[in-house]
């Protein structure tokens, strides 16, 4: 990861870490890059979510787009993964959501994609972050019929909305489908997608102000969607963060079907068809154990990333499976998209309980979660307490004593000086016991804080 962009692009609460300035240099660096430098016109598209700066930066990148020659095309309010449908499909050079996801609405992010949709590749990002801190010289400015503009690109969101409608093949008339929009991107969208194929569809969290983005809706805060679904008598639930890349649902009872449980449901009936490539569910290293048992006892093996899309996303490309995703709901469907899309996702599951002709409930049982435990501990240095041999040998312990019947795993933070300690088995004490007996080795061993 570079000094500003993460795994997820640049975040940072807006024109404090992320500011307007930062929004115009990568604006400038990214229309000369994919410009002048080419010795061609860049055509780069951009879209944003609802909250109140979010206007400001695409000004901004905007601003530094066209002063670099550069044309942009605004898709206005939309969501991350029609940005990067719309970027794949009708060859521009890069996209840009301008998004801090499921953050509160003073933060802020700024995603960028190549022109495959996919996330940018590091090289180029280092190079961005090099122009930021004036260690590039300062580009030519654009003159004369070389100065770029903005065109209004609203028929690109509505060509998304046609592709998800596309991908449907069931009428969901009939079928009650409640959904939280977050006050974000999928305002826009959602509630047509779902009218449009039938479904009787209640919409919840679906006036935005620019400061109520993700505040206590949305899938960060599924117990309104919870309740909602069950005093509504709804077959189905979807909720989804502010850029709508991910989705998590709610079944007929109001129970809670996680990004593990989609991953499930979906790579179960891709199985069934022969669809699964590779036999293969990517998972990262944080899905719950119940999640791999029961796609033991189904016979699906499993691939496990680092936490983060973005490496979900380079395993399947690497391998050529088809479905993987993170318990937080990013569920990635390659045949079908670049990215994580939360409006795929919730068609997606509409799918299976047509063709099943199953209630959500009974698709979601067979994964039960383990409980887990975990707790951080703030040390001196992560790469010393990770490879401390005592520490090591304390973690084999665990792994020995939970065998088959549960699981230990201790990682770094990307972010923080932290350990991660998270142990899952049978019961809330014995993880305890188990994650309180590494801690306990970290700590004598001198490296907490």
């Amino acid at each position: 990861m570079g000094k500003y962009f993460g795994t997820d692009g640049f975040r940072g609460e807006a024109n404090d870490n992320l500011t307007f300035d930062h929004a115009v240099k990568i604006g400038r660096f990214l229309g000369w890059y994919y410009g002048a430098k080419e010795g061609k016109k860049a055509r780069i598209v951009i879209g944003k979510d609802t909250r109140r700066s979010s206007y400001m930066f695409e000004y901004a990148l905007c601003t530094g787009l066209m002063a670099s020659g550069a044309d942009a095309y605004i898709m206005h309010v939309t969501t991350t993964p029609s940005v990067s449908y719309i970027t794949r499909t009708d060859g521009f050079d890069c996209g840009i959501m301008i998004s801090a996801s499921h953050n509160p609405y003073y933060d802020n992010g700024i995603k960028l994609m190549n022109y495959n949709g996919e996330k940018m590749d590091e090289e180029t990002i280092l190079e961005i972050e090099k122009y930021i801190d004036g260690e590039i010289p300062e580009l030519p400015l654009a003159k004369k019929a070389d100065i770029g503009r903005t065109v209004d690109y609203v028929a690109g969101r509505n060509r998304y909305i046609g592709y998800l409608i596309s991908l449907s093949k069931y009428s969901f008339n009939g079928k009650k489908v409640g959904l939280d929009v977050a006050n974000g991107s999928a305002w826009s969208i959602a509630k047509g997608v779902f009218d449009a194929l039938g479904a009787k569809t209640y919409v919840i969290n679906n006036e935005p102000d620019g400061f109520n983005i993700n505040t206590d809706c949305g899938s960060t805060h599924i117990e309104h969607l919870q309740k909602f679904v069950v005093e509504n008598g709804l077959d189905v639930g979807f909720a989804y963060d502010g850029d709508a890349d991910r989705c998590l649902c709610v079944d007929e009872k109001g129970n809670v079907v996680t990004g593990d449980h989609i991953m499930y449901i979906y790579g179960l009936y891709m199985k069934e068809r022969g669809k699964l490539i590779n036999n293969t569910v990517v998972t990262t290293v944080m899905s719950n154990f119940g999640l791999y048992k029961a796609l033991d006892k189904v016979g699906i093996d499993y691939a496990k990333t680092k936490v983060g899309d973005k490496y979900v996303y380079e395993n399947m490309v690497k391998y050529g499976n088809r479905i993987g995703g993170e318990q937080s709901g990013h569920i990635i469907f390659t045949k079908y998209a670049t990215t994580g899309d939360g409006i795929m996702t919730s068609l997606k599951l509409m799918e299976v309980m047509l063709a099943k002709e199953k209630p959500m409930s009974e698709l979601a049982a067979p994964v039960v979660f383990y409980p887990q435990v975990l707790k951080n501990v703030r040390v001196h240095s992560k790469p010393d307490a990770q490879n401390d041999p005592d520490v090591q040998a304390a973690v084999q312990k665990v792994a020995d004593a939970l065998g088959d019947d549960g699981r230990i795993l201790v990682r770094e933070s990307g972010t923080e000086p932290v350990i991660r300690v998270m142990v899952e088995a049978g019961t809330d004490e014995i993880c305890e016991k188990y994650v309180d007996e590494v801690i306990d080795v970290i700590r004598a061993k001198g490296h907490i804080v």
